[in-house]
């Protein structure tokens, strides 16, 4: 049982992990190239559906990793796993103050193209995902480090 948490924990938070250092890494480069219009659509685009999806996958790797900390209560590795559930739920409190009032501003923006406040605003939010990465990298990394001792 065990094993197939472990698994599934690590599948679910890789894989998002992955798709927001995507997003950082390609995604949102790429689309700064396109012309104005083609950024504004592309980026509301996206905005919609990872603002509908992230929700979600946010929440079910946050109770996998308290899974793995119940289940791992007894052993000396379980600091490091609360160390992760904590620093996974600061990035969702902060997700919600800060990141998602800026992507559902771009996902109802209805202009042809951004403006310069929501080319400011879209600036913005890719710094503070930038951010976002490097932090749930390190709860994941607390993560691995526990499960293999």
């Amino acid at each position: 049982m065990q094993l197939i948490l472990d698994i599934v924990t690590v599948l679910c938070i890789g894989l998002m992990i992955g798709t927001e250092f995507s997003v950082s890494a390609f995604i949102n480069p790429i689309l700064k190239q396109l012309d104005a219009p083609a950024q504004a659509l592309a980026t509301r685009l996206f905005a919609r559906k990872l603002g509908a999806v992230m929700p979600f996958w946010y929440m079910l790797s946050f109770v996998l990793l308290i899974a793995e900390a119940v289940f791992r209560r007894h052993q000396s590795c379980v600091f490091l796993l609360y160390g992760s559930v904590a620093i996974w739920a600061a990035v969702i409190v902060l997700t919600l103050i800060l990141l998602v009032p800026i992507n559902s501003r771009i996902a109802q923006a209805n202009s042809h193209a951004f403006t310069s406040r929501e080319s400011s605003e879209h600036h913005r939010w890719d710094m503070l995902h930038r951010w976002r990465v490097a932090t749930l990298t390190i709860s994941m990394a607390l993560l691995l480090i526990a499960i293999h001792s």
